[in-house]
């Protein structure tokens, strides 16, 4: 079992509310707008079974983070958990398939929310793309500007967005039947199964705080609060926001392809398509701002770490700002971005290829967790518990596991060719 001792701690800036919204954009993200249908359309009121189960699985990961962020409060955040169990090699892998993930999923994410903003103003393909890079441009814009402004921006951004999730389950609830719970499984109960792999792009995140976790004023307390409003606030708008869609909507809940806009229209009157954007834009300027802020403080960790390339070790103390790391990953992003659009694939591709990665990412840090924590304490508890539900996340991931595995492979070439430069370096007299 490793003894590393928990790293010292400069204090940082964020608060327990702005932690609590960056956790509640992270995991909050762009599934509620359109999941709901996708996961009905696959097993009909059945999905409200997958939907509840995810939420009760979230609650010992995301409490498993927590812990391990508030004993180890840096910006390597799940590499460094997996550094001090597993070693250096480890780490480096870890980190790849998070920080190379996020460029991948984050055009995805900007184009779902495109996607309402071209439903309610037209103007199709181009509207989706030009909004997707607005989005880009702005959470880089918000993290360059520092993560003051940033924990700001996504606190005034959970705000509203909770209050609009709340206006729509509350406004729609008169509308409710209980006969629309009928039949349960048309599908069958097999159905759930797929459904719950659909839902899994809906609650990955909670490893996203974890690399702010020195940003924190006092991570040790303020950390595991945070995880726990999150997982109460998102647990309640996702069950609400799915029941609704199930109990309002109908045999419509699988065929719609913005259910949020339909509750907000059945509860308000009118078709609310503007409103509908403006949800849609929320939910993924705060998914980006928050998943763009810990990927940035990532990469300035694998830089003074030596997994990535020394140039992007700028800003990796707590209180700085990792702008190198952050542009690198809003570069990516863009091409990636301007790749789906050449290749005329969708997000689609992005969406299963990040899960693919964050899954990865969740297995070794349960792994690791299970290594550092104390024995017997209610965190490894919540490791165990969490490690059989990420096992359950690969097998519905499928193939796509493929991908972090190139991931892996190019992290321990990265790190043989470091060395032997290093090595050759040190040989020239």
């Amino acid at each position: 079992m490793s003894t590393a001792a928990a790293v010292p701690h400069q204090r940082g800036s964020l608060s327990v509310m702005q932690g609590a919204a960056l956790y509640v954009g992270a995991v909050l993200g762009t599934g509620v707008i359109a999941l709901p249908a996708l996961a009905a359309a696959a097993a009909g009121p059945a999905s409200l079974v997958a939907w509840l189960a995810l939420v009760l699985l979230s609650a010992p990961l995301a409490a498993t983070f927590a812990a391990l962020g508030a004993r180890y409060p840096d910006a390597g955040g799940v590499s460094t958990y997996v550094r001090n169990a597993f070693g250096p090699r480890a780490a480096a892998v870890v980190g790849w398939c998070f920080y190379f993930a996020v460029p991948a999923g984050a055009p995805a994410a900007a184009m779902f929310g495109g996607a309402y903003v071209a439903a309610a103003f037209g103007g199709g393909e181009w509207t989706v793309i030009g909004t997707a890079a607005i989005l880009v441009f702005t959470v880089t814009l918000a993290n360059a500007l520092g993560l003051t402004v940033s924990g700001r921006l996504q606190l005034l951004l959970a705000v509203l967005l909770v209050a609009l999730l709340l206006a729509a389950v509350i406004a729609s609830a008169p509308h409710a039947q209980l006969a629309n719970l009928q039949p349960f499984a048309p599908h069958g109960w097999l159905a759930v199964f797929p459904a719950a792999a659909l839902l899994v792009w809906s609650f990955a995140g909670w490893e996203a705080i974890t690399h702010l976790a020195a940003e924190f004023r006092h991570p040790a307390h303020d950390l595991p609060l945070a995880a726990g409003i999150a997982v109460v606030v998102v647990g309640v708008l996702y069950m609400g926001v799915a029941t609704m869609s199930v109990m309002v909507l109908g045999p419509k809940a699988g065929t719609s392809s913005a259910p949020l806009a339909e509750l907000l229209a059945r509860g308000l009157g009118g078709k609310l398509h503007m409103l509908a954007a403006v949800a849609a834009l929320l939910l993924t300027l705060g998914t980006m701002n928050a998943y763009f802020a810990g990927a940035a403080k990532l990469g300035a960790a694998l830089g003074r770490d030596g997994a990535l390339p020394q140039w992007l070790a700028q800003g990796s103390r707590a209180g700085d700002v990792p702008r190198r790391s952050l542009f690198t990953i809003a570069a990516l992003a863009t091409l990636a971005l301007i790749v789906v659009v050449i290749a005329g694939v969708g997000p689609r591709p992005l969406v299963l290829l990040t899960t693919g990665s964050f899954v990865t990412v969740y297995a070794l840090g349960m792994a690791a967790a299970l290594r550092l924590l104390p024995r017997g304490s209610w965190p490894h508890l919540c490791a165990r518990v969490a490690l059989v539900a990420v096992a359950g996340l690969c097998c519905a991931t499928g193939w796509y596991l493929l991908w972090p595995l190139v991931i892996t492979g190019c992290a321990l070439l990265y790190l043989r060719v470091r060395r032997v430069s290093v090595s050759s370096a040190r040989t020239i007299p």
